[in-house]
């Protein structure tokens, strides 16, 4: 039934108030109704985790803009739900100030991500495994400035005292809500060699949970848990994941999770309402609950979860808040600048060669010198007889010029990956090295392409590695297990499956290997070493990041001039069929592409093979793109002679009918206008001002209002993205159109942007 108020009528006669009340008195609540809907009350929770320092929508280690997360954004979602109901209460699930080069405020006087947390009045954060990365002094410095409550009920002191409150009681409209803090217990395992977690003691946290249950309870309303640690055990270890805690502790209403980066809306074990919001700030967990109170009494009626998401399903971004990033500006500029410093000049050779086929990125399947730069590092600083490690970006690049900061962190992602040297045998070795080498596909006769796995290409923690210290082939016509052929150490002695010799590896992928699963589960290793020992170069220093800027400094005294290893090659694909010349022309012509995952998020899960039969629907297909008739290919059986056919005849312009159509014009990427400094602070896009449809706006101009835009070949969200533009880009315009997009010139191009984000200029 519809409830009338008498708010919308104030200063109405009260003869007319009585009429209405009589007319609409069938729709009216009754009384029972209204009682019972005053009784009700929804408290809000809204969850953030593995915020990584992105404190604004900017990727410091490239020094350029990145609006798929950041604080300033997700402040923007907060006051939204703020205005819905004020009832709300924001949380923190931990890994907040490490990466993205949030660690150079360590040693200065606040931190950016405690200056934005205050600002968005977080109410509590629970520690996560990458806060003790730079020991408990920098911790208690940072955690200090937060104005919320930090939370850790699993870790103690050596004297039993809790190192931080295990829980904090929030009230909200008479409801009080107990929040459990708790980090994974896999820190102990993160920081092994360290001195970071000297002082302190790493409990279960399944008990822990169950001990501040028993403290809360007669003293709050419901219990919700803040926990560091994904839905499922890490590695297999028991007590590592929050599905224990939730099925050890049903008292618990829900649990914001975090650690692993993944996507949970909504899951519920054991009656505990579970909800992860992903990495970086893409989203925030939003957990509904809600109350009914009987005299004294409040009983949890509902609960619901969702997800938050900084982009929207148009291909959107969330607009970020221009007070919280003015507040942070001093800070944005501070990172950008250190990104910016020149450590080296590089000669000779760029590191990264050109992809010869596109959507086949070369770093993942061929030796580069920018793979056997780290390799040179790795081992003059480690004394280690063989090193591996991994790029973990596609789009590596490194060309001859300056060397700064940002080039060495983009090309190395791992934030905090370092040297540690372990002692293992011979066929230690040859295991890991077969485990990488199943990053790729089995090749068969007519595969002209390398490919990769699509499990493994997905993966988290299964990147292919690189080996310097020896020399080996990986013969992909070989099964799994057999790939790693004439391996040899560097002088030339064949590895033996009885040597001892020290590898020097990340010992995070160390301890995934020896994990429930990995390629050396359950075997145990001395480790020698490790770069960030306090007796070595220390967190900071040690980092593979911070030693090769230190070796290009101090041993290459600024200069580098890359020389091939020739550590390693793969063979078993056929390189030289006459046939593989034109896959590669129609691939980089855009006419045919390399398999990719169903959401296009993969590339290259599928070798392209040339004996393979062609059906007609792929000719139609390739011809139509090609701009050639398909009636021409009768009677062709393999892929290859299609694609060499199909090669020539659209390079003769032959539709197969006598008649000549033009080559279609290959599209040129347009050019990415550089920020320049002092101007790039992401902005609030301004109110839309696209002007009328039509040829109304043509030859005026537009400016870019957002921090960061897209620029699309066609007028759809969903349109390839084909350059990105920063704030105050004064584009061209050609007209507009009614559904909202501008059609634009950038360096030549025809593009279109959505006109929310651009002011038609007078």
């Amino acid at each position: 039934m519809r409830k009338i108020s008498t708010k919308r009528f104030a200063g109405w006669p009260l003869s007319f108030l009585l009429c209405a009340s009589i007319l609409f008195a069938p729709f009216a609540s009754t009384p029972v109704q209204a009682a019972e809907a005053d009784k009700e009350t929804k408290i809000t929770l809204l969850g953030t985790s593995d915020i990584h320092g992105r404190f604004m929508p900017w990727d410091y280690a490239l020094d350029g803009p990145n609006p798929t997360g950041s604080m300033t954004q997700l402040y923007t979602i907060v006051k939204k739900v703020r205005a819905e109901n004020p009832n709300t209460i924001l949380l923190d699930a931990g890994d907040m100030i490490q990466d993205n080069s949030a660690e150079l405020f360590n040693d200065q006087p606040q931190s950016p991500m405690m200056v934005a947390m205050n600002e968005m009045k977080y109410d509590a954060w629970v520690m996560g495994n990458h806060e003790f990365n730079f020991g408990l002094d920098v911790l208690e410095k940072i955690s200090s400035q937060f104005n919320g409550q930090p939370l850790v009920g699993n870790i103690f002191k050596e004297n039993g005292d809790r190192y931080m409150p295990a829980y904090t009681i929030i009230e909200k409209d008479g409801i009080k809500v107990g929040v459990i803090g708790m980090n994974t217990p896999m820190i102990t395992e993160f920081e092994k060699g360290t001195d970071h977690l000297d002082g302190i003691i790493v409990k279960d946290p399944v008990e822990e949970t169950k001990k501040a249950i028993a403290e809360l309870k007669g003293k709050v309303d419901v219990m919700v848990g803040l926990m560091h640690m994904g839905l499922d055990n890490e590695n297999g270890n028991p007590g590592t994941g929050v599905t224990d805690i939730a099925n050890a502790n049903p008292e618990l209403a829900a649990i914001f999770a975090g650690h692993m980066h993944t996507l949970i809306e909504s899951q519920t074990v054991n009656g505990v309402l579970i909800s992860e919001p992903n990495k970086y700030g893409s989203h925030i967990s939003r957990i509904d609950l809600t109350f009914e109170k009987d005299g004294d009494k409040v009983l949890l009626k509902s609960k619901e979860a969702q997800a938050l998401a900084v982009k929207a399903a148009d291909g959107t971004y969330e607009v970020s808040d221009p007070a919280l990033e003015e507040t942070l500006h001093p800070f944005h500029e501070f990172a950008r600048a250190d990104a910016n410093i020149e450590v080296a000049e590089l000669k000779g050779t760029n590191l990264v060669p050109a992809d010869e086929i596109k959507g086949i990125p070369a770093v993942q399947i061929q030796e580069t010198p920018l793979s056997d730069f780290f390799t040179e590092v790795m081992l003059h600083y480690s004394d280690a007889d063989v090193v591996a490690h991994q790029i973990d970006n596609d789009k590596a690049k490194l060309d001859v010029g300056p060397i700064k900061k940002k080039d060495i962190a983009f090309n190395y992602q791992y934030t905090f990956g370092e040297v540690t040297v372990y002692e293992v045998t011979g066929r230690d070795l040859m295991d890991y090295m077969e485990w990488s080498a199943g990053y790729f596909n089995s090749t068969r006769p007519g595969d002209v392409t390398v490919s990769f796995d699509p499990k493994r290409r997905a993966s988290k923690y299964s990147t292919d590695d690189f080996f310097g210290g020896v020399t080996y082939e990986i013969d992909l016509t070989k099964p799994y297990g057999s790939r790693i052929t004439n391996l040899k150490y560097s002088n030339g002695s064949v590895v033996k499956e009885d040597d001892t010799l020290k590898l020097g590896m990340n010992a995070y992928r160390m301890e995934a290997l020896i994990a429930k699963g990995g390629a050396m589960e359950g075997r145990k290793f001395k480790q020698l070493w490790s770069s960030k020992d306090a007796s070595a170069f220390g967190e900071i220093q040690g980092t593979i990041r911070n030693l090769s800027i230190a070796y290009l400094k101090d041993v290459m005294k600024g200069v580098y001039e890359p020389k091939i290893q020739h550590n390693w090659k793969i063979t078993g694909v056929d390189l030289t069929a006459p046939e593989r010349a034109d896959v590669v022309e129609l691939i980089n012509d855009g006419i045919m592409s390399v398999p990719t995952t169903e959401d296009g998020k993969y590339t290259n899960i599928a070798s392209i093979n040339i004996l393979d039969t062609v059906t007609q629907e792929e000719i139609d297909a390739l011809s139509a793109k090609a701009g050639v008739s398909a009636a021409q290919f009768v009677g062709v059986k393999t892929k290859g002679a299609f694609y060499q056919q199909l090669n020539k005849a659209r390079k003769t312009n032959d539709n197969g009918e006598g008649a000549t159509t033009p080559t279609p014009e290959k599209p040129t990427t347009p050019t990415v206008p550089k920020p320049t400094p002092g101007t790039s602070k992401p902005g609030k896009p301004s109110t839309p001002n696209t002007g009328k449809p039509g040829n109304v706006n043509k030859g005026k101009q537009a400016k870019v209002t957002a921090a960061y835009l897209n620029v699309r070949a066609g007028a759809s969200s969903k349109a390839k993205v084909v350059a990105a533009v920063p704030k105050g880009t004064v584009l061209e315009v050609i007209s507009t159109d009614k559904y909202g997009w501008v059609k634009v010139k950038l360096d030549g191009r025809v593009a279109f942007v959505y006109g929310k984000y651009v002011s038609i200029l007078k």
